[in-house]
């Protein structure tokens, strides 16, 4: 592997690592030279074993042989990519690292992937029974929270509004520990009209698109006319009695404070909240969503025998 040893973060091949911003990494204009950076060699592992094309990575010199299998086995994809380059790897000291904001969290190993385009709706759910849609959320622990519970709890997809925080953001790929990888995910709605926190706009579009996919919809909402998880599966469970179809179920979480946006809640086909003690009205998103996907785990990967 071509080592690369630097002796400051001024080097501008380190860029992507030292400089760019969240936008530039995301490069809209340019979709085809758009990146994201991953931290910490469990989380470059995950991104790794997710398919994501690793485009150069820096490190401290202790992880060279700790990350040499990694890194060899990165090198062998690349070769087999057409008109691949090899792999540059560098090796910065730690005085030098230490510089970079939240340096510990890294556990000196950052890598840059390119990043994928979104997959369309129906390939990023497939043959799934149970997803998330998160509408607006403005928080990137709460994003990258909500795909690890995805994640441990069989989700099959998380879904995006299109003004939700990006997934790829360095701290909800952290939050998550590398989960963003394992759980398929893409955006929801109209990406090319404007879609401003708390208006729902997206949803007129987006709902349509999983109902036309055989999906219930429920909004997870602290509503008059909300119903337990309890109802809500008893209700479901009836329906493929008389129908004879299974299930397929998409829950909604909005952001913190507001929730979902009112017209959202409108769009769904039930409203749903987790019923609480005296005196607690509500749980932060992230937890609610954990509750939420145990609560529905019989239509999750924990919950099937088809999968």
């Amino acid at each position: 592997m071509p080592l690369i040893r630097v002796d400051s973060l001024d080097d501008p091949r380190l860029d992507a690592f030292a400089r760019l911003t969240e936008a530039q990494l995301r490069s809209k204009l340019e979709p085809e030279r758009a990146l994201f950076i991953a931290e910490s060699g469990k989380v470059i592992e995950r991104a790794f074993a997710g398919g994501m094309e690793p485009l150069s990575l820096l490190i401290e010199e202790k992880w060279l042989e700790p990350m040499a299998p990694l890194i060899a086995q990165m090198e062998e994809r690349r070769r087999a990519l057409p008109d691949a380059a090899e792999l540059p790897v560098f090796v910065a000291p730690r005085d030098e690292l230490a510089r970079l904001t939240g340096f510990e969290l890294t556990r000196g190993a950052l890598a840059a992937f390119r990043r994928p385009p979104l997959p369309s709706l129906a390939d990023t759910i497939g043959s799934g029974r149970l997803v998330a849609v998160l509408e607006d959320i403005t928080n990137h622990t709460n994003v990258g929270a909500i795909f690890r519970s995805a994640a441990a709890m069989g989700v099959d997809a998380v879904l995006a509004s299109p003004a939700c925080y990006d997934p790829l953001y360095r701290r909800a790929v952290r939050v998550s520990m590398g989960t963003v990888f394992q759980v398929p995910w893409t955006r929801i709605g109209n990406l090319d009209e404007p879609n401003r926190p708390g208006e729902g706009t997206w949803s007129a579009e987006g709902l349509a698109q999983l109902k036309a996919l055989g999906f219930t919809c429920a909004a997870m909402a602290l509503s008059d006319d909300s119903i337990t998880p309890d109802q809500l599966n008893e209700q479901l469970a009836a329906q493929e009695a008389a129908t004879g179809k299974p299930t397929k179920l998409a829950l909604l979480f909005g952001t913190e404070g507001d929730g979902l946006a009112p017209a959202t809640i409108e769009r769904c086909d039930y409203t749903v909240r987790i019923p609480m003690a005296p005196g607690v009205d509500s749980l932060n998103v992230a937890a609610s969503s954990a509750v939420a996907f145990y609560a529905f785990r019989r239509l999750s990967k924990l919950g099937r025998t088809d999968v």
